[in-house]
Formats: structure tokens, sequence, C-alpha cells
């Protein structure tokens, strides 16, 4: 299986043009059967802006999603896309940090929501309290958004519960993220013995700058693919 992970510069609270560049990415992704963005890209790292505008918060069914399921059922992959969303039950005031699985077919195949709020997260959004999984070609994929990943029970429960791919999209910025994004990523896969697949941010990214190098990584630790630091684009992999 090939496995892929986008890396770009969100527009800043413009949630249907975030929706068309990953679009084009999993157009782009060149067999992929799985593509994974980074976090928050469906509006950019804009806390503020989250907070004060409902009109950012992402449903399933969300219409600026369109062009994303019509890109997965012309490539024939699945997209990990994150963004804000309401809670499953009507009435909440604050969002959760949301990554949503649209399938090759153009539906919703899962739906996680961040489970450990990072700093200024916490003030904006709800942490969620279930673990993220979907099932794609017979294999059983994890779902992780940044903090989470720092939690080695999070890749513990994922190999337990019979997952095989474990998927994390993320914000790391330069020099200490850059350096944490090196080291974090190998140990969750030898720990758990699950390929894992990173997406980041490259560029502004609210009050970061993301270090770009999305990657993927063997069950060992050895990485297979890395994108460049410097700019947009795509890093794909076979994990077998």
């Amino acid at each position: 299986m090939i496995v892929a992970a986008g890396q770009f510069s969100a527009v800043p609270g413009d949630v249907g043009a975030n929706a068309g560049t990953m679009a084009a990415m999993v157009r782009a992704a060149d067999g992929a059967r799985v593509v994974v963005f980074a976090e928050l890209t469906l509006t950019g790292y804009e806390l503020d802006l989250i907070a004060a505008d409902p009109g950012l918060w992402v449903t399933a069914d969300d219409a600026r999603l369109d062009p994303l399921r019509e890109a997965c059922r012309a490539a024939g992959a699945a997209a990990v896309v994150n963004g804000p969303a309401p809670g499953r039950e009507p009435g909440g005031r604050r969002p959760y940090l949301t990554s949503y699985v649209i399938g090759p077919d153009g539906s919703t195949l899962a739906r996680y929501d961040k489970q450990h709020l990072f700093e200024g997260e916490s003030r904006v959004f709800e942490a969620g309290a279930a673990d993220g999984r979907f099932t794609l070609d017979g294999r059983r994929f994890a779902l992780a958004t940044c903090f989470d990943n720092h939690f080695p029970e999070l890749g513990e429960r994922a190999a337990a519960d019979g997952c095989a791919v474990y998927l994390a999209s993320s914000l790391y910025g330069t020099g200490d993220g850059a350096r944490e994004r090196a080291t974090v990523y190998p140990a969750i896969a030898r720990r758990s013995g699950l390929p894992v697949v990173l997406a980041n941010h490259v560029g502004a990214a609210g009050p970061w700058t993301g270090c770009g190098r999305s990657a993927v990584w063997g069950p060992d630790g050895v990485l297979l693919a890395e994108a460049d630091p410097a700019g947009p684009g795509l890093v794909r992999a076979d994990i077998g």
C-alpha cells in the first residue's frame, strides 16, 4: 500500500481555499491509497479566528468539503483532513479539534476528536474521549493529532487494537519543534511496531512557522521518505 502526506501553508480562515488545495494534492498523490494532512489545515492554526467564528466549524457533510470528496473519488484515495468541528450532539458552545477521514467513495469513514490539547487549545476546544480508527482494504488505521503523539499509550493501544498503520496530523515549528518531530515519530513506530505517517505544516501557521518535513517511517523506526522543509509538497512511501 502506498501512503502519502501533504504539506502546505493554509490560508487563515478560508476553509474552501484550503479544501481546494488538499483536493489538488489528493489528485496528485500518484496512486496513494491514503493521504494525510496536518493539524487544522482546513482553517489554518488560527485559534482566535476559530474561537470568534463558528462559521469556521466544519461538519462531516459540509459543502466546503465537496472538492475533497470529488478528488477522493477520482483518485481512489482516502484523505485525513483536520479542522474545528461541532460536537456530535447539538448545542455545544465549543468545537472539537477533529480529523475526518473521507473515503475513496467520498463518504466519511471516521471522525476523530483530539484527546490531548496543547496549551492555548484548551481555551478554544473541547477534548475528545475516544481513540480514532478506520478500516480500508482490510487494514485498520489509527488516528492521532499532534500533542496526542507525546503520549505513548496511544500507539500502544493502536497496536493492541490490531491497527496496521498509525496516521498523525500535526504542527511542529522550526527549532525545538523540528527536533521533537525527529525523535517522537520514529519512537512511536519502534514501540508500536507500526508504520507511521506524519503530515506537518510548512511555513506560516498561526504563531508558528511549520518546519515541513512530513514523513513516513517504517515499523522499525527507519525513515522511508521525507518531504522538503522549504515548501509545499507531497511525500509518498510504499509500506507493503
